[in-house]
């Protein structure tokens, strides 16, 4: 296969999602109107609420959802051939991801900017609402401790990446006081965010930084775990425009900027697609193609993760309406051309079958090493860029997002904390909520790995991915809801809920007979735990459902009818 002409389809697909699908989707089914007032102004607090430009938005919106995952999950998921992978990453992201993304900022902005959690309780019900809160806890908590490992394996096995991944820090600091203090023009503050984050990719390839092997009694591993943990609690304890919002922003246009460096190397060199359209040829260990092909690329296709981050922040931000087909379809987009620049990366990237075969020698073996390897030589080749370099750029820009995305999962499990303790009648303030997520995430991080490396969070990968998109259908479970309130048509939501709930419970099936198998009794029991939640909450959504087509239709198309945020006042 050409790898231009797939290159080409697959830009195409997903571009005319955007310009066509999407303004049906924010124009005539979720109807987007300026007139109504967003959360962001109506409880402007200068911390959580705060009306924000949405190419910023769009910013840290697309850069908390994408993390590693969309590279992760489609260099996995190619060990099926690259035909399966090719076509889940596209029409999942124009019918699935960014229908879903939208729809999760609607629900959230049409209710007080109040999370997916929270909106279970109104329109599933408070038993729907405390399961759904269970699986979200169990989400963030994999989500956190996956990627402080995936981070951490990073920056130990490519040191050229530490000087622009903590000085991007530095770079994201000085860019809020920019936009928000100094008021300097947007344009100009992205030119010179951007052009410091690449001279720090420069000095980072010159100047690699090695930790040693053990430090203050731990591997250099689980000192980047510890040091990562640390930093996304302060992280997220400051305001969104001081950090997360400019350094989500400056990864945002640093990922598109290497994502044309990769497509632009892609058509100068024009690499042959050596790996098969359908593999024939798997190692012992490959499960089955259906269902784990839709749980293995979750980010890329579609992802509950994304509803959390929409409703948990982004609709806090949203300055109008309308800006959320542009910062949660367009996000979605920018999330599949990553991932479609993935697969092409790690089926283009080698010099033959054979070697491919090598990488590709049992499942799991593929991922960001994988991307980084393969995507590298394909810059090198293209456009010249020297063959170090080349895996500077994409690790640190893998790194990058990894850690947005890190900020992002633990700011949202700290207000997940703080609504469990609401419902229990007590009060848990900020830090303290912080803490205990902090305590959490390195105590899977640390404890579920015996070798005391950290690397606990990948113990649990294989359960990420069934409950990311657990998530993701249980989120259209509300949107469903929703809409049958307003008489509104539903197959749009209706047809992606029933095909991602039944790939996702069957998947969730097969994984626990292989835990069972294996002796993984933590998998075991995290598996039957988020089973369980799963056919409870959807048992009270088919009934949600059913008791709103009885109902009389809500003819207000604008159902702020929730209670206020905590500590949210109305300006």
């Amino acid at each position: 296969m050409n790898s231009i002409v797939l290159t080409l389809v697959g830009l195409a697909i997903i571009l005319a999602g955007y310009f066509l699908y999407s303004k049906f989707l924010g124009g005539k089914f979720y109807r987007l109107n300026d007139a109504n007032v967003t959360p962001a102004h109506d409880f402007r607090d200068g911390v959580d609420f705060v009306p924000t430009n949405k190419y910023v938005l769009w910013g840290h919106h697309f850069t908390s959802v994408a993390g590693a995952a969309p590279i992760v999950g489609p260099a996995v998921a190619v060990i099926w051939g690259w035909a399966p992978a090719f076509l889940w990453v596209t029409l999942g992201t124009v019918f699935f991801a960014g229908m879903h993304d939208l729809g999760a900022l609607w629900a959230s902005i049409r209710n007080k900017g109040q999370s997916i959690g929270t909106l279970s309780g109104r329109y599933i019900g408070h038993r729907g609402r405390n399961l759904f809160l269970v699986v979200i806890f169990l989400l963030l908590l994999m989500v956190n401790a996956a990627f402080a490992t995936v981070i951490s394996n990073l920056l130990v096995s490519q040191p050229t990446s530490v000087i622009p991944v903590w000085g991007a820090i530095v770079v994201a600091l000085l860019i809020g006081q920019a936009i928000y203090k100094f008021k300097w023009n947007l344009v100009l503050v992205s030119i010179v965010g951007v052009v410091a984050l690449y001279a720090l990719i420069l000095v980072g390839d010159r100047v690699p930084v090695e930790l040693p092997e053990t430090i203050l009694g731990m591997s250099a591993g689980a000192f980047w775990v510890l040091i990562l943990f640390v930093y996304a609690g302060i992280a997220s304890l400051l305001p969104v425009w001081m950090l997360l919002q400019p350094r989500d922003y400056i990864n945002g246009l640093q990922l598109f900027i290497g994502l044309g460096l990769l497509y632009g190397a892609i058509l100068l060199s024009n690499p042959t697609i050596v790996a098969p359209a359908y593999n024939t040829n798997l190692p012992p260990d490959t499960p089955s193609i259906v269902p784990l092909l839709f749980v293995t690329i979750a980010c890329g296709a579609i992802s509950g993760f994304h509803g959390m981050v929409a409703s948990g922040t982004s609709s806090k931000q949203l300055d109008k309406e309308t800006d959320a087909r542009f910062v949660g379809y367009f996000g979605a987009v920018g999330e599949g051309l990553l991932a479609l620049g993935t697969i092409i990366a790690v089926t283009a990237g080698f010099e033959s079958l054979a070697s491919w075969e090598e990488t590709y020698s049992a499942f799991n073996q593929g991922g960001v090493v994988a991307f980084v390897q393969a995507g590298g030589s394909i810059l090198n080749s293209g456009i010249g860029l020297p063959e170090s370099l080349s895996a500077t750029v994409l690790a640190t820009m893998a790194v990058l997002f990894a850690a947005t995305t890190m900020d992002t999962g633990v700011r949202l499990q700290r207000y997940v904390v703080e609504e469990i303790g609401g419902l229990m009648k007590f009060k848990v303030n900020t830090v303290v909520a912080t803490i205990i997520v902090l305590v959490c995430g390195m105590g899977l991080a640390f404890g579920a790995d015996i070798t005391g490396s950290g690397a606990g969070g990948m113990v649990i990968w294989p359960l990420f991915g069934t409950t990311n998109q657990l998530m993701a259908a249980l989120t259209l479970a509300i949107i469903t809801v929703m809409l049958v309130r307003l008489r509104r048509t539903i197959l749009p939501v209706v047809i992606p809920l029933v095909f991602v709930l039944i790939m996702t419970v069957y998947a969730l099936i097969v994984q626990l007979g292989q835990f069972y198998a294996a002796g993984n009794w933590l998998l075991v029991v995290l598996d039957v735990i988020i089973l369980v939640a799963a056919i409870w909450v959807i048992f009270e959504a088919a009934m949600a459902i059913g008791k709103a087509r009885k109902e009389g239709p809500d003819l207000t198309d604008d159902p702020q009818l929730a209670e206020e945020p905590a500590g949210a006042e109305r300006r």
